[in-house]
């Protein structure tokens, strides 16, 4: 069974547009069981990054009120694939592709949290603060190589309370395209384990979307888990967008997570439909060849299926209620 920790396969469909990681019968075929599906609303003219080094600013703000209507929209093109919903950990099987409804960037949520429930109860079990950019709740991290995550100020008054009430909910907080200053706020509030679904290692690859030494031994103490996005530039040491790019890239950052924090943090975190991806790889239904080099790599039955789904229920089960 593989669970991984973040697709953009929602904004595709909204969009109309093919994709181009997620083919849900293929990727069934070989224990694909699902994962974080996201509703993101997009920011307009987002640039590409240029020639490396870059350094992409901040996209611009986007209203509550606009991101909510995009969100209700995404909400029902989620709906209409052909997945199960998750609200337990238990949810999850083989044969079975099983989405979390996950928001990435918190926009659509009001400043004042007065539709959280209500999206709690239409499912809703993941937030992730911010895309990066700024909103109501905190900063993101700006598109940067090289460069620190520290690029900006700390979670608002508004996001340690959306922090504190996902808390009491049950609802896992994801600190991916966080800045640094805002996950050092999150670490000192939440009482459940730290979370990013797909962040990478920065010191093999000096991103400003991936973590510190720091960052991880902080998730690692909190029995939290790194999803290893598959990105390939948040892998490469010279973080250029080369589709060329192995999978054995995939497994050096898996490699040095599992070195710095224990196997048992470790997972995976695609970022299929959402980033270029070694062609080697492919996509979803080109899992295998990925646990198959873990294997290679050293990876016993036991730390394989720690990576490819147990800690990623462990945590599930930590958080939600």
């Amino acid at each position: 069974m593989i669970i991984d920790g973040h697709n953009d396969l929602v904004l595709h469909r909204w969009r109309g547009e093919p994709t181009l990681h997620m083919d849900l019968d293929a990727a069934r075929e070989v224990g694909f069981a699902g994962g974080w599906f996201a509703l993101y609303v997009p920011s307009p003219h987002t640039p590409d990054p240029p020639e490396i080094p870059y350094k992409v600013p901040l996209p611009e703000p986007i209203a509550h009120e606009d991101a909510a209507a995009i969100a209700e929209e995404l909400f029902a093109t989620l709906c209409e694939l052909p997945v199960e919903r998750a609200t337990s950990a238990d949810d999850f099987r083989e044969g079975t592709v099983t989405a979390i409804v996950h928001m990435e960037g918190a926009e659509p949520i009001a400043p004042d949290l007065s539709n959280l429930e209500q999206w709690y109860d239409r499912g809703l079990r993941s937030i992730g603060l911010v895309w990066s950019r700024a909103n109501a709740f905190a900063e993101g991290v700006p598109f940067r190589f090289p460069s620190s995550p520290d690029t900006g100020p700390g979670l608002t008054d508004a996001g340690r309370e959306l922090v504190r009430a996902c808390n009491r909910l049950g609802i896992l907080v994801d600190l991916s395209h966080l800045n640094e200053a805002g996950f050092w706020d999150v670490a000192e509030l939440s009482d459940k384990p730290l979370v990013a679904t797909h962040s990478n290692a920065h010191a093999l690859s000096p991103s400003s979307r991936n973590l510190t030494d720091a960052q991880l031994d902080a998730i690692r103490d909190s029995g939290g888990v790194v999803g290893v996005n598959f990105a390939v530039g948040f892998l490469r040491e010279d973080g250029s967008n080369e589709p060329s790019t192995p999978i054995t890239e995939i497994v050096r950052h898996v490699d040095y997570l599992s070195q710095r924090m224990g196997v048992d943090h470790v997972a995976f975190g695609s970022d299929f439909d959402g980033a270029l991806i070694s062609a080697e790889l492919g996509g979803a239904a080109g899992l295998p060849k990925l646990v198959d080099a873990l294997r290679d790599a050293g990876y016993d039955g036991e730390a394989v299926a720690k990576i490819t789904h147990e800690n990623w229920l462990r945590v599930l089960r930590a958080t939600w209620r």
